[in-house]
């Protein structure tokens, strides 16, 4: 059937409204749900900036945002949220994850063994449990799958941290960030993949990532443990290779961040101008300067050292664990005394999603004090990730808050309990209960 002039007419206008070409004033417009104000009150509140703790907090809150803090009067007619006898802080933002995944008996056969859709249900399960632990923000190393789940999460889909997602690591052919230990033929990849050899396939490499969703690019610099290549601090990329891959993401404005455990290849990756060393477990002194002159985070990941199961992992990868366990955490020790900039990252999936807080704990052992710590996981982990929305409680910002009994100025352990938890305006964790 041919259509008429008139329905022709209704069709075009009607068309061109969705498609926002014509004038709103064309159609009724419905007006915009007003939103009922919240105000969430509390025992106490840690400034993380400057490391106090403020008494008897107010925060006024509207949709996703805080709208101001401590206010001379509190909006007529809010929603008022009292948390009781707990300490407000921050949401917390963890910059290593992995949550489409966890290590078990089986992590060398799952790439050839599941799909992304399993790692797709892995990710929403694990992202649920570690936002329920605090953490409201993650950047996630996780291919395709994580950076579906950010989507998600920003839609209100589900349950789970916003995320920075990284899609495929770069890394070169039979690398650490390479599908290794199969036959050849199983699994050959390249550069979409993320597998990518000389500074030109690295571009592509890149270009491509940044083309379906990637957020920040990740790379091995070097070897590492959870993989059948060589030693654990061999270095992978070389300096020219690295250049080109920081250059050309810095031209989309993305940043990139580096795992690399050996000496030689955190340097190479430091030159290259990278934002972070992942791991970092044998930096030397001149690393760290170098670190400290140019303003890299250092993302430690050092809880697992106390979590990881050893008894789970092929005989070469448990060598390659051994041989860095023992000097990593010693190395973090000098660069917490240095001063180095450092992010909280947990490399969470290499121990159970959910337990990233204790990260806080070893940071204390080590030298930070307990706002120092808290500081690494809010407003140094937000600057490393650019977002410049969240990390601290103020006007303006995400609404993005979590509780924990007692004072963690006090005992930095009860970050590992929290018991309230809001992501952009919307409570998940109440009285130590889910309620999404």
């Amino acid at each position: 059937m041919v259509p008429s002039r008139a329905t022709s007419l209704v069709l075009v206008v009607g068309l061109a409204t969705i498609a926002g070409l014509c004038p709103r004033s064309t159609i009724a417009q419905k007006p915009a749900p007003a939103t009922t104000p919240v105000v969430l009150r509390a025992a106490r509140m840690v400034d993380v900036t400057t490391g106090q703790l403020v008494a008897n907090p107010r925060i006024v809150i509207e949709g996703s945002r805080i709208v101001s803090v401590n206010p001379a009067t509190l909006p007529a007619g809010a929603r008022v949220i009292d948390a009781g006898d707990v300490t407000l802080l921050p949401g917390f933002i963890d910059a290593h994850t992995h949550l489409a995944g966890e290590i078990g008996p089986n992590m060398q056969l799952l790439p050839v063994t599941e799909t992304d859709v399993d790692g797709a249900y892995h990710a929403a399960r694990n992202g649920r449990t570690t936002v329920l632990a605090g953490f409201t923000t993650v950047r996630d190393f996780g291919g395709s799958v994580t950076v579906a789940l950010g989507k998600a999460v920003e839609r209100g889909d589900v349950t789970s941290p916003h995320i920075v997602p990284s899609r495929n690591a770069l890394g070169i052919t039979g690398g650490h960030c390479d599908v290794t230990g199969y036959a050849p033929g199983v699994l050959e990849q390249g550069p979409k993949d993320g597998v990518a050899n000389g500074p030109w396939e690295v571009v592509d490499a890149v270009r491509y990532q940044i083309k379906h969703g990637a957020k920040v690019i990740k790379t091995c610099a070097t070897a590492g443990v959870l993989s059948m290549e060589g030693p654990v601090g061999a270095q992978q990329y070389t300096y020219e290779e690295l250049k080109a891959m920081v250059d050309e993401a810095a031209r989309h404005g993305v940043k990139v961040a580096a795992h690399a455990h050996g000496t030689e290849g955190i340097k190479a990756a430091i030159r290259a101008g990278v934002a972070s060393i992942e791991h970092g477990s044998m930096l030397d002194d001149e690393a760290i300067a170098m670190m400290k002159e140019r303003g890299t985070y250092f993302v430690p990941t050092t809880y697992l050292i106390d979590r990881i199961d050893l008894a789970v992992l092929p005989p070469v990868v448990r060598a390659k664990a051994q041989t860095i366990i023992p000097v990593a955490r010693e190395r973090l020790r000098k660069a917490i005394a240095a001063n180095v900039r450092i992010a909280f990252g947990t490399d969470a999936g290499v121990f159970p999603h959910g337990e990233n807080a204790h990260e806080f704990g070893i940071y204390v052992k080590l030298g930070m004090s307990p706002a120092e710590a808290l500081r690494t996981g809010t407003v140094n982990a937000a600057d490393l990730l650019g977002l410049d929305d969240r990390g601290v409680i103020a006007p303006g910002k995400l609404a993005d808050i979590v509780a924990v009994p007692g004072n963690p100025l006090d005992d930095i352990t009860t970050t590992e309990r929290v018991v309230f938890v809001m992501q952009s305006g919307k409570v998940l964790k109440e009285s130590g209960r889910p309620v999404m």
